[in-house]
C-alpha cells in the first residue's frame, strides 16, 4: 500500500512558483530548502508534473550538498540527459523523459560502484511512500 507524501498537495503558492521555476524555467531551488533533502522513508520519488517514474528511496544517499541525491534513476527510459554549459559550467542536465521538467544535473562523483550523483531538486519530484 502506498501513500502520497505532502510534497505536492500541501504546497504554498511560492512552492508553485518555484516548482515552476525549476521544472520549465531550469532554475535550481535554494541548497538545503527542499522538503525532499532528509526525507528517509522507503518509496517512489516521481516527477511532479507527469508523476513519471524517476527514482527509488533505495537509491538515495546524503551527498551533504543540500539537494536529494541519487546513485542511479530507476529506469534509464525515464529520463533524458543532455549537456548544459550554461552559467561557465560544463555539466550533464537531467530532465524527465515523458514531460521534458528540468529535474537537476548528473555528476560522476557519487560512490562506487555506479560512480554517480544525480542532483536532483526536491521541487521537481514528488515523493510515495511504502507504508507496509
Amino acid at each position: 500500500m502506498s501513500k502520497e507524501n505532502s510534497n505536492d498537495n500541501n504546497k504554498s503558492a511560492n512552492e508553485y512558483e518555484l516548482s515552476y521555476m525549476v521544472t520549465r524555467k531550469g532554475a535550481t531551488e535554494p541548497a538545503f530548502s527542499g522538503k525532499l533533502n532528509d526525507e528517509k522513508r522507503k518509496g517512489k520519488y516521481n516527477c511532479t508534473n507527469c508523476n513519471n517514474l524517476l527514482f527509488l528511496s533505495e537509491d538515495k544517499f546524503n551527498s551533504y550538498s543540500g539537494w536529494p541525491s541519487f546513485i542511479k534513476v530507476a529506469d534509464k527510459k525515464s529520463v533524458n540527459e543532455k549537456i548544459d554549459n550554461s552559467h561557465n559550467m560544463l555539466r550533464t542536465e537531467v530532465e524527465c523523459l515523458l514531460c521534458k521538467s528540468h529535474l537537476g544535473h548528473v555528476f560522476d562523483d557519487g560512490p562506487k560502484p555506479e560512480g554517480l550523483r544525480y542532483c536532483i531538486n526536491s521541487v521537481a519530484l514528488n515523493f510515495i511512500y511504502d507504508d507496509c
